[in-house]
C-alpha cells in the first residue's frame, strides 16, 4: 500500500495528510531546496513523518492548497485576494507562515562587463525592445531576456518590485524554474535573468541593483531594493505533523538550513 501511495503522490493525485503523519508540500521552486533539505532532516528525528515535496511554482502550490491536494503551499509571493476569495468559498481560511527572506538577484553571463543596473534600466530591458548591451555601458552584444513564467511567485515578485506590473517583452525566454533561468544565462553571453539568492553560482554573474549587490547582509539590513519574504501557507492553523514541520523550518535547525541553501534566515 505504501508503494501505491508513493506512486499516487508522484502523479499528483494524493489526498492531504493521512492520520497526521503524511505531509504533502507543493509550490515555489525558489523554496524547493529549503523544503527538500528540511524534510530530509526532519524525518531523521520524526520517524513517523512522511514528507513529500513537489515544485510546480507558487501559483500551483496555492491552488493545490485551496483544492485540498496538499497540506502546505510554498510560495515566493504573497497570496492574492482572488486566491483568498476562492479559498473562502471552499471553507478554507489560509494562514501565512514566513520561513525565510530572499533577494531577487539579476544575473548575466560572466563575460558581460556590465556590473550593475538601476531598477529603471532593468524595467526598460524587460519591458521594451532594448536590443544591445552598449546602451547600458556593456559590450556590443544582443540582449537576450530570460524570465520566470507566470506560474512562479518569482515572476510575480519581479513584476511588482521592478516592472511596476508592466508586461514582460514578448520575445523573453520564459522558464519554469530558477535553475532553468541559470542554465540559459550561463551558456548565453548576451542573456540576463533573475533568480533567488540560493541559486547564485559561479556559472553566472550577479549584478548590483541601484548600486547594491544582492547578499544576506544587504537583504537583512533592508538595503537591497529587490527583497521579498518566502512563505509556507496552510489551510487554517497547522496541526499535528504539519505544525511540527513548519515549527522545525522556522526553528534554529531549519533556519540554519535556510542559510546553508543560500537564503536569508529570520534570525538576525
Amino acid at each position: 500500500m505504501k508503494k501505491i501511495m508513493t506512486i499516487l503522490l508522484v502523479l499528483g493525485f494524493a489526498a492531504p495528510a493521512l492520520a497526521g503523519q503524511k505531509v504533502v508540500v507543493e509550490g515555489s521552486t525558489t523554496l524547493l531546496p529549503i523544503a527538500q533539505k528540511a524534510a530530509e532532516e526532519f524525518m531523521k528525528t520524526e520517524k513517523d513523518a512522511d514528507i513529500s515535496i513537489r515544485g510546480g511554482g507558487s501559483g500551483v502550490g496555492i491552488a493545490s492548497l485551496i483544492d485540498g491536494a496538499c497540506d502546505i503551499g510554498d510560495s515566493s509571493r504573497p497570496i492574492k485576494q482572488g486566491e483568498l476569495d476562492r479559498a473562502a468559498k471552499r471553507g478554507r481560511k489560509i494562514k501565512a507562515h514566513i520561513v525565510a527572506m530572499d533577494g531577487l538577484s539579476s544575473i548575466v553571463h560572466p563575460s558581460n562587463t556590465v556590473g550593475g543596473l538601476t531598477k529603471e534600466q532593468l524595467k526598460k530591458i524587460y519591458t521594451t525592445r532594448a536590443a544591445n548591451w552598449k546602451e547600458f555601458g556593456g559590450p556590443d552584444l544582443k540582449i537576450v531576456v530570460v524570465s520566470r513564467d507566470s506560474a512562479g511567485g518569482t515572476f510575480e515578485a519581479f513584476g511588482e518590485l521592478v516592472l511596476n506590473k508592466k508586461n514582460v517583452r514578448p520575445d523573453a525566454i520564459m522558464q519554469a524554474s530558477n535553475q532553468g533561468v541559470v542554465s540559459i544565462v550561463a551558456r548565453t553571453p548576451g542573456a540576463i535573468g533573475y533568480v533567488g539568492l540560493g541559486y547564485l553560482s559561479a556559472s553566472v554573474k550577479a549584478i548590483s541593483v541601484n548600486g547594491v549587490m544582492p547578499s544576506r547582509e544587504t537583504v537583512l539590513r533592508g538595503k537591497y531594493p529587490v527583497s521579498r519574504p518566502l512563505f509556507m501557507y496552510t489551510a487554517g492553523e497547522p496541526e499535528g505533523m504539519v505544525k511540527k514541520f513548519i515549527e522545525f523550518v522556522k526553528g534554529p535547525e531549519g533556519q540554519k538550513l535556510v542559510e546553508e541553501e543560500g537564503f536569508v534566515s529570520l534570525k538576525k
